[in-house]
C-alpha cells in the first residue's frame, strides 16, 4: 500500500514505506476522537464533516477515483439529511457512535486518496478543537490554571456569550476555510 503521499503546499510527494500502517491507524484513531470532541453543539460536527467530505468528493472526481467520490458524496447526502434534525434545536443526536464513525470515515478517505499528510489541514477545525483540550489539560495539570473558560473550544465561546448558532456558523466557516486551503495547497 506504499506509494507517493501528497505533501501540502505543493511540496511534492513522499513515500512513507513502513510508516504507512502506523500513520493510517493513528489518523483513524485521532480523527475519530477529534470529531467526537467537536460533537458538542447542535449540527457542529455533522456540518464540519460535510465540508471536509466535500474536499474528498472533489479529490475523487479530479483524480478519477470514482469510488472515493461516490462514497464521499453519499456521506455528504446522508449528513445533509441528518442535519435537518440535528441543527439547533436538535431533535436527533449522533452520539459517540456517529461521531467516531464519521471521524474514521474522514481518515479512511485520506488514507485511500493518499492525502493523510494533508488531513490536518482538511480537518483544521477538529485539530483546533483537540488542541484546545490538550492545552487545557496540560495547563491545568502543570499550573493549576485554565487557559480557556471550558474546552473543547466551542464551549469557551458559548461561555463567552456567543449563541450556539453563532458558534456553529463561525466554526463551519473555519472548517470550510481549512478544506479550501487544503485544496489550494495540493
Amino acid at each position: 500500500a506504499d506509494g507517493p503521499y501528497i505533501l501540502p503546499f505543493h511540496a511534492g510527494a513522499v513515500s512513507l514505506g513502513w510508516l504507512f500502517g502506523p500513520l493510517s491507524v493513528l489518523a483513524i484513531l485521532a480523527s475519530g476522537n477529534a470529531v467526537n470532541l467537536t460533537d458538542g453543539l447542535d449540527g457542529l460536527a455533522s456540518g464540519a464533516v460535510t465540508l471536509c467530505m466535500a474536499f474528498f468528493a472533489f479529490w475523487g472526481i479530479v483524480h478519477h477515483d470514482m469510488a472515493l467520490a461516490l462514497v464521499s458524496t453519499v456521506l455528504i447526502g446522508a449528513l445533509i439529511g441528518f442535519m435537518r434534525y440535528n441543527i439547533h434545536p436538535a431533535q436527533v443526536f449522533m452520539g459517540d457512535t456517529g461521531s467516531l464513525a464519521l471521524g474514521a470515515a474522514l481518515a479512511a478517505s485520506a488514507v485511500v486518496s493518499r492525502t493523510t499528510l494533508i488531513l490536518p489541514l482538511v480537518g483544521i477545525l477538529f485539530v483546533i478543537e483537540t488542541l484546545s483540550v490538550i492545552i487545557q489539560v496540560l495547563s491545568f495539570k502543570l499550573t493549576g490554571k485554565r487557559v480557556f473558560r471550558m474546552s473543547p473550544l466551542h464551549h469557551h465561546f458559548e461561555l463567552g456569550g456567543w449563541s450556539e448558532e453563532r458558534v456553529v456558523a463561525v466554526f463551519w466557516l473555519v472548517a470550510a476555510i481549512g478544506a479550501m486551503l487544503a485544496w489550494w495547497g495540493i
